[in-house]
């Protein structure tokens, strides 16, 4: 969907509504910080307990359906009829309508669960034309086929879909629509009223009932895949520069200094409470009673009383600190939202939805909850452990030696541990992206899944996959029991240190002074336990951090590749369009897809784009909306005589309309499908409703509840495949732009919907510009030319008449 919403200049809109929803996240994120923020500002509640006994002590002495795909349904029980049974004997092998890929090879995509037979694959591959492609692809049927089939065209993934499908030996098999997306010549049969002659029954289906059923004599992406790129894992600490962009993703300077004077002075106020309680007591055993004591017991339970109430004054620090880390938690989310959206489509080729997802869920879920409270547990601890130092040093200035011994102690433990907790730690993230990119294929694929019985080995790859994930988060925690068992070991020696030097060193023993120590350290066993596993996890989940960082941080879409030059307000007003010697790559260093191209379309003109799976026909999509770089030194793309290099990316791409070949549907209202901006300028209720009307969709919305803001679910699902694609020539409509480009728009559609798609375009754009890339010969025989490519150059370009008569 990231295509679309690129090609389509989306991307505002939809950062809006995140931005919005996770609005909504911080503000209920806001009342769970508040009660932890609550809960660490009780840490003042021992002191109020030493008060109260010591000042008791001296007073006392979150439908439409495609009903043809749902027949299929009833046949592998995916849906429960209504009335009647449904039963078949034997093995079902399915192909879907729209294919299905999975991360893998191409050999593993075939075979999928079946033994492996050699004969048997290779008359498969034959039968499926796939031959050539095999020769293509630089690693053969070893070729990994990304996310989705990310690196294939779509009439590659329907055959290799539809080779699954012949591959496996079953009695029946069930075929939805599967050639819908092949090129012509390689097509023997197309949809059901064309090939129909080939089988020995038909089944005519209208709205949800079989009508008849008779013997039919009574009824007459292409170019080279691309490599999965490896996750990138850090290696070494957490370096400062993470921590000072985290603070600085704040975007208040002033308020992150004030929460650290707060702590400051909260510590200062802790430790002084601490400090007056020495002296108190020791007055107590020394004057009180005297007559020469200057001060009364009533003095010092004011003057504790005072610094009491102004430690618990500034326990406020809590709620700020909280406050501080949903802002940056905010900040953060939006510049990882931003650096994925404006990420160049090489990113997305090359890495699945998993790591994508397991960085707005995970790592964005730990920087909400997880990293706030580990923050400012660790910065508690070096407060409080520094104000501990310094008390059992006045107390007696020899502890400071087993002091130094066991800072130095503690420093070397914390060091080995992190450098392995770390790495552990990075490995527990990276293995987490694999089991949401399994999942996320899984339930896309889950009819087929269920069609071939394969739920038990897709079972067992996600348990391989969580398994992995589960050693290492097993691992991090057998790491931090072994270094909470040294901490213990090392704080009880020091406690026995601080014991037995009073007597041992012959010091004049103040009983003050012996309490006050003893009681310190004996905090101090329980907060290093503590405190330096929270330190350490805080550089663990600071590779949250760092991980958003790095998406935030990708490389962006170049907005011009040549200089900028003035363009009128109305470009384009008539819809040219000249290659010019266009070479283009997907990867820096791959093999270009597009060489040498150069042709020119007059405005106004049909363009017909044809070749086989490869040739290169959706590359030159991918050009004219600079999706893909070209080599800007030897070629270049003129619309209306303009270099588009020069052209800013968005008012390129808001110049140009597509229809794809899948039709991309998003969640959530059908007026924010055919347009997501909101505010003046934008088409009010009367175009929307002219729009559907011109592409036969409103009555049909009409009966849906809400109109045009009828819920639509995920992917479009409570609409046919054929309706998602008029909603698509709708916005279209819509955007009225003077080039619109077909991407083999009614591949998945039937011929009926193909005939109206066909006629609307007619009607509506015959003052447009129209490339069209098809595999049905009928929709580009009344176009002005047709441009025929293979592998990546063009091969003839003239009207369909000349090219009948030559062929």
């Amino acid at each position: 969907a990231i295509q679309v919403i690129k090609m389509y200049v989306w991307e505002r809109p939809f950062e809006a509504v995140v931005q919005r929803l996770r609005r909504d996240e911080i503000r209920a994120l806001r009342g769970s910080a508040f009660i932890r923020s609550g809960l660490f500002a009780l840490r003042i509640m021992p002191k109020l307990s030493i008060f109260a006994s010591l000042v008791a002590y001296v007073y006392a002495g979150n439908a439409l359906t495609a009903v043809k795909s749902s027949l299929l349904s009833l046949l592998m029980k995916e849906l429960l009829p209504r009335e009647g049974s449904v039963t078949i004997s034997g093995t079902v092998s399915y192909c879907s309508q729209k294919p299905w890929v999975f991360e893998g090879t191409v050999r593993e995509n075939i075979v999928f669960i079946e033994p492996f037979d050699e004969n048997r694959y290779n008359e498969v591959v034959r039968v499926c034309a796939l031959q050539r492609d095999l020769m293509l692809w630089p690693n053969s049927d070893q070729t990994v086929v990304g996310e989705r089939g990310v690196s294939l065209s779509g009439g590659q993934k329907a055959r290799v879909n539809l080779a699954r499908a012949i591959y496996r030996l079953a009695d029946i098999y069930l075929l939805d629509d599967p050639l819908s997306a092949v090129d012509a010549h390689l097509r023997e049969v197309r949809h059901i009223s064309r090939y129909s002659s080939s089988y020995d029954s038909d089944v005519d289906v209208t709205e949800e009932t079989i009508e008849t059923d008779q013997l039919l004599e009574e009824t007459t992406q292409e170019g080279p895949a691309n490599s999965k790129v490896g996750e990138n894992q850090n290696d070494g600490t957490i370096g400062f520069r993470v921590y000072k962009d985290f603070f600085k993703s704040v975007n208040n300077g002033l308020f992150v200094v004030l929460v650290g004077l707060l702590l400051l002075a909260w510590q200062a106020s802790s430790t002084g409470t601490d400090y007056y309680l020495l002296i108190w007591v020791n007055w107590e055993e020394k004057f009180s009673g005297t007559p020469t004591a200057t001060w009364t017991t009533d003095d010092h339970i004011l003057l504790y009383s005072g610094l009491i109430a102004l430690t618990l004054l500034l326990s406020v620090n809590s709620f700020a600190f909280f406050e501080m880390c949903l802002r940056a938690s905010l900040n953060l989310h939006t510049s990882l939202y931003r650096g994925i959206s404006r990420a160049t489509m090489y990113f997305f080729n090359t890495n699945s939805s998993g790591r994508v997802i397991n960085r707005f869920s995970k790592d964005i879920g730990l920087i909400d909850a997880g990293l706030p409270v580990v923050m400012i547990d660790s910065l508690y601890f070096f407060l409080e452990l520094a104000g501990i130092i310094v008390i059992v040093s006045l107390a007696n200035y020899w502890l400071l030696v087993p002091t130094a011994i066991m800072a130095a102690l503690f420093y070397a433990l914390r060091y080995v541990f992190l450098e392995t907790a770390r790495n552990v730690k990075r490995v527990e993230a990276i293995t987490r992206s694999p089991i949401f990119a399994h999942t996320n294929a899984t339930v896309e694929g889950l009819t087929t899944v269920r069609a071939f019985g394969a739920q038990r080995q897709m079972l067992s790859q996600f348990d391989a996959h969580q398994d992995l994930n589960s050693s290492a988060s097993f691992l991090f925690g057998a790491i931090a029991r072994g270094f909470a068992f040294w901490l213990d070991l090392i704080c009880a020696l020091y406690i026995a240190a601080v014991v037995f030097s009073f007597p041992v060193l012959g010091t004049e023993i103040v009983s003050g002074n012996v309490g006050l120590a003893i009681t310190q350290v004996l905090n101090l066993i329980g907060m290093c336990n503590w405190g330096l596993r929270q330190t350490a996890e805080l550089e663990n989940q600071m590779t949250s951090v760092e991980r958003v960082l790095e998406y935030s941080r990708l490389d962006e879409e170049k907005d011009t590749t040549k200089p900028a030059m003035e363009i009128s307000q109305n470009w384009p007003q008539e819809g040219s369009v000249e290659f010019r010697s266009v070479t283009l790559r997907y990867a820096p260093h791959a093999e270009p897809v597009l060489k040498g191209l150069s042709f020119e379309i007059k405005a106004k003109k049909r363009i017909g784009i044809v070749g086989r799976t490869g040739a290169g026909k959706s590359s030159i999509i991918q050009a004219l909306f600079r999706l893909a770089p070209i080599d800007v030194e030897r070629g270049t793309i003129l619309i209306d005589g303009l270099d588009t290099g020069a052209v800013p990316l968005r008012r390129l791409r808001a110049a140009i309309s597509i229809i794809p070949q899948d039709p991309v549907i998003f969640s959530g209202t059908l007026r924010s499908n055919l347009d997501p901006f909101e505010g003046p300028g934008q088409p009010d209720d009367g175009r929307l409703w002219a729009a559907l009307e011109q592409v036969n969709l409103k009555d049909v919305v009409a009966n849906c509840a809400g109109g045009l803001d009828a819920k639509i679910v995920e992917g479009g699902a409570n609409f046919s495949v054929g309706q998602r694609q008029l909603i698509c020539l709708a916005r279209a409509i819509l955007r009225d732009s003077r080039i619109l480009i077909l991407d083999e728009a009614t591949a998945s559609v039937d011929p009926e919907t193909d005939n109206l798609i066909q006629s609307t375009i007619r009607d509506h754009f015959r003052e447009c510009t129209i490339l069209t890339i098809a595999h049905r010969l009928h929709t580009i025989m009344d176009s002005d030319r047709v441009l025929v490519m293979d592998a990546g150059r063009l091969v003839e370009f003239d009207s369909p008449a000349n090219l009948l008569r030559q062929s």
